[in-house]
Parts: structure tokens; sequence; C-alpha cells
């Protein structure tokens, strides 16, 4: 099976993917039930699809800690120009040309590449339009502000809905490239 690069983030109905402040207590649903899917996204499930993580210095310093247990079996790439506060034994750093070193990774043996974050890193794949599905959970909130998922001047790029499923309000929208 080929290996895909998978877009899977969350963001508010504005197109934030984290606060003002780079936060991300506001990625939660209503707690109302009364609307919920039969089939439910598994996060879980998902991460054993993938062996491979690629995110920013922001992302990787700012959420690593979190995901020390979920991130520490998988590869990560980090894409900085600058030094890391504390690097993991599975973590490498890309300084350069992020997006023809992990379509380079398409073509070995493994399973899927998830693009963590954030939206700097992301914005050349999208350009490129190396992504083969896109994940997306929309949170029902609206920020009025904070770190754009999708930045500008971006190609338009067709997608297909697979799967659409609700969590508590939240709706996770899974599409490939048509």
């Amino acid at each position: 099976m080929k290996r895909k690069i998978i877009l899977n983030l969350a963001i508010s109905l504005d197109g934030f993917i984290a606060d003002k402040e780079g936060g991300f207590d506001w990625i939660k649903g209503d707690g109302d039930k009364a609307r919920d899917t039969k089939k439910q996204f598994s996060f879980p499930q998902f991460l054993e699809t993938i062996d491979t993580v690629v995110m920013g210095r922001k992302a990787y310093e700012e959420s690593y800690d979190v995901s020390k247990e979920m991130l520490s079996s998988k590869k990560v790439y980090v894409a900085t120009h600058k030094k890391l506060k504390n690097k993991e034994e599975n973590v490498e750093i890309i300084d350069g040309d992020i997006v023809s070193e992990i379509t380079k990774l398409k073509k070995e043996k493994g399973k899927g590449i998830w693009l963590f974050g954030g939206g700097i890193v992301i914005d050349p794949f999208v350009k490129a339009e190396v992504i083969d599905e896109y994940i997306i959970g929309f949170i029902p909130t609206i920020l009025g502000g904070g770190r754009p998922l999708f930045l500008k001047n971006n190609p338009q790029v067709e997608l297909h809905l697979e799967e659409c499923t609700v969590q508590e309000g939240i709706i996770i929208g899974r599409y490939s490239k048509r």
C-alpha cells in the first residue's frame, strides 16, 4: 500500500488551529450527543495507521510534552531553522525543503505520514498539492483570531468527502483528492 501524506487537525469554525496565545483548550465538543453519528472517528485508530509525524518548531515545543506518549513510537520530523529546546531521540530536524524531504518518504515502505501542524509548515504542502487526505475536525467555536490553518495564495484543491462523523457537535470530515 502506498504511503499517504495526511493532514489531520481540528479547526475553529472561522479557520484557526490555535487561539491568539497558541492555546488549544477550546478544542472540545459542546457535550450534546443527540446528533452523534453511529460511526465515530477514532483518534487511537488513526495513530495506528501512521508511523511518521511532521510538525513545525512551535507545534513541537508547545505540544510534544503533552503528546510524548502518543508520539514516542513515531518518527517525528520538525521543520525549523532554530535549535530545539529539548530534542528527543525519535526527532529529526529538517532545515530546508520539507516538502521534498517528506515526499521522498512516500516512496519508502511504511505507514501514513501525519501533518500535525502548524499552518506555516502545512502551507508548502498545500501549495505543492501533495496532501493525499485531509481529516478536519470542525470545532463548534468561533475564535475571532489566532493561528490560521490555511495561509494565503493557495491553489484550488478539489476534494471528495470520503466520510463524515459527528461527535458532541464536532464534525469530522475525511476528504481525499479528486
